[in-house]
């Protein structure tokens, strides 16, 4: 039984709890908008809720239908900068301002568990053979997560268009090393 398949098709119902919990339950933009004077995302909520599910269904399916390593990495990294670079966000802030960040409650009991267990299965499976693999995927998802949040919804498209690129590009190459 492959753990790491049947976990990854988690990720965005794992999401669309967060979300509900940000936006349906308490009101993260007001509370943002609080501590943060400017909000880069052009696009509503729901509307960024929409395009990151997809995202996140449509890398799964990559990787379900290929089963590599190159569509694991798209998999690991799109997850790390969704969610547990979103989870962290939510736990450092509410602490640094002592004031509850909505969306703190899932992260810290449906991300963090979730997102271990994939990668726990990743590293079990093969799919990771270091921390240092995992290491540089957390560098480039934290990355993501910053400009995105500097420059909103452009770094999605670019970071989907990067994901393609680097499937395609080294796909056949991390195969061959297996």
């Amino acid at each position: 039984m492959k753990k790491f398949n049947n976990l990854i098709v988690l990720g965005p119902l794992l999401y669309a709890i967060h979300h509900f919990e940000e936006h349906v339950v308490f009101n993260f933009i007001e509370w943002k908008l609080k501590y943060f004077n400017h909000s880069a995302a052009a696009l509503s909520t729901e509307a960024i809720l929409s395009i990151l599910v997809f995202v996140i269904v449509g890398f799964v399916f990559l990787h379900l239908v290929k089963t590599n390593k190159a569509s694991a990495y798209i998999v690991l990294y799109i997850l790390f900068t969704i969610q547990i670079i979103n989870a962290i966000f939510h736990i450092f802030f509410s602490l640094y301002f002592n004031d509850f960040s909505p969306g703190t409650i899932t992260a810290v009991l449906v991300y963090l568990p979730g997102n271990y267990l994939i990668v726990r299965a990743a590293f079990q499976e093969g799919y990771l053979k270091s921390y240092a693999e995992y290491g540089f995927i957390a560098l480039l998802g934290t990355t993501t997560f910053i400009l995105f949040e500097i420059y909103g919804p452009l770094v999605i498209v670019l970071s989907i268009i990067s994901s393609f690129l680097y499937f395609f590009w080294f796909n056949k190459r991390l195969a061959d090393k297996g």
